[in-house]
């Protein structure tokens, strides 16, 4: 049987593809999870008008994210941390830390987004990515003090 994806299959294909399957996978997998649509010319264009609105919404995630991110690096983060010897930190500054910092200034930023070259485990101002888009990446200003106890 002929379908036509929705989405990428793993090991099948990539949305738009038209491919062939036996008439069991696309009736009780395919077709009933969205996956794929029965092959027709109706079809072809069902996918194109989907493929169309997939890619405005792409666009304006990608508007949206340029637009926080604008935001996002004017913002100074400061990060009490215990400090020994020589202004060595106990422990070093993680993603967690500055997602839940940055989420104190009102940006809900998932910990996972947040890149942080090398390890930050002294004092000072050092600078972390954040992935909010595959296309748009900031960078955030983290100050790490001492905190006092």
């Amino acid at each position: 049987m002929k379908v036509i994806l929705r989405q990428d299959v793993e090991k099948l294909g990539k949305m738009g593809d038209t491919v062939t399957v036996s008439d069991g996978y696309a009736r009780n997998y395919l077709i009933p999870r969205g996956l794929a649509y029965y092959a027709s010319e109706a079809a072809v264009q069902r996918l194109e008008e989907e493929k169309r609105q997939h890619q405005r919404q792409l666009e304006r995630e990608r508007i949206s994210a340029q637009e926080l991110s604008n935001r996002l690096q004017e913002v100074v983060l400061t990060i009490p941390m215990r400090v020994g010897e020589e202004g060595r930190l106990f422990g070093s500054v993680t993603p967690q830390m500055i997602a839940d910092e940055l989420q104190l200034h009102g940006f809900t930023i998932d910990r996972r987004s947040i890149i942080i070259e090398e390890p930050i485990r002294s004092l000072g101002t050092f600078e972390a990515k954040v992935r909010l888009h595959p296309e748009v990446v900031c960078t955030v200003r983290v100050w790490v003090t001492s905190a006092e106890e």
